[in-house]
């Protein structure tokens, strides 16, 4: 049974996750992983935060028009990632948590200060034909013993130049599919216990809210400034799972 604490933990931490996903429309993930990685550990968090990640994406997946094409464009880019979770989530069973969770800190540093300098990606050109199973295995592996795609998959994917209403919805498809790998892989290898996975259910309730509250407010917020300020966040937390967790 989940103490009071740990409820509360979870109920905070996944509506400050909905609301910045509502807001920004990514970023549950990360904070999920943030907090409660260092409280619950690393195998724990990345379970909690599956069924969130799956349906919060699904009506971004399938809303858009634009999924035949997606499909089409991205297959050998989700198929690798998927390839890559596996063996990713191979690697965490037999990783030391606390190791893992400085690799995850460090990984959340990088796409913070990535994503405050905002550089200029070269698309792949020609080369996407090789490139993306290559990101996406790459990308797929870190996520398995990480639970972070960020780092390189969503900056390949921004690089990869859509139309913005077309790279929304790829995120969706994005995270859909490989939240859905996660899930399948972390099973197979008895890394996702009943109590987790109902603990995954029951934050989808604060998950919920925090969206519809982040979209009401979207266009009230300087999003500028409240990017900045969630990404500043993010660092700092990074740093602390770095030196706080490994030291």
């Amino acid at each position: 049974m989940w103490s009071v604490g740990i409820l509360a933990l979870v109920a905070a931490t996944f509506l400050c996750g909905g609301f910045v996903k509502g807001t920004l429309g990514l970023g549950l993930p990360p904070v999920a992983l943030a907090f409660l990685a260092p409280t619950l550990g690393l195998v724990e968090a990345m379970a909690v935060m599956l069924l969130p990640c799956i349906i919060m994406n699904l009506w971004q997946a399938f809303y858009g028009g634009e999924l035949v094409a997606i499909v089409k464009r991205m297959w050998t880019y989700l198929g690798a990632a998927c390839i890559g979770i596996w063996f990713g989530v191979s690697f965490l069973t037999d990783m030391d948590r606390s190791s893992a969770v400085v690799v995850l800190g460090v990984i959340l540093g990088a796409y913070a200060i990535f994503s405050l300098a905002t550089p200029q990606i070269s698309p792949p050109g020609d080369r996407e034909t090789w490139a993306s199973p290559l990101v996406g295995g790459i990308g797929g592996l870190i996520f398995g013993f990480t639970g972070t795609f960020m780092v390189p998959g969503i900056m390949y994917l921004q690089a990869l130049g859509m139309r913005r209403d077309m790279f929304v919805q790829a995120l969706g498809v994005t995270f859909v599919v490989i939240s859905s790998a996660l899930a399948v892989s972390m099973s197979r290898h008895s890394l996702l216990p009943n109590d987790l996975f109902a603990l995954s259910a029951v934050a989808l309730i604060p998950t919920t809210a925090g969206l519809l509250i982040g979209l009401r407010v979207r266009h009230s917020l300087p999003e500028t400034a409240f990017r900045t300020l969630f990404f500043v966040a993010l660092l700092l937390v990074s740093l602390y799972m770095i030196s706080g967790i490994g030291g």
